[in-house]
């Protein structure tokens, strides 16, 4: 199966944060799928570590 993970799901796999759910974790943990995440995240990531350095 292949998984397209936004930047949310990417950061909560990352980080094992409580709110991915099991079912997903297991997705994500499977060899026999492929996972992707979208260059739109880094960006996204980029602008949300800028915007708080200004605040």
């Amino acid at each position: 199966m292949n998984l397209l993970l936004d930047t949310h799901i990417a950061l909560w796999y990352l980080n094992g944060d409580a709110k991915l759910s099991e079912q997903a974790k297991t997705y994500i943990d499977d060899w026999e799928n492929d996972v992707y995440f979208s260059v739109a995240s880094l960006w996204e990531d980029e602008d949300c570590i800028f915007m708080s350095q200004r605040i």
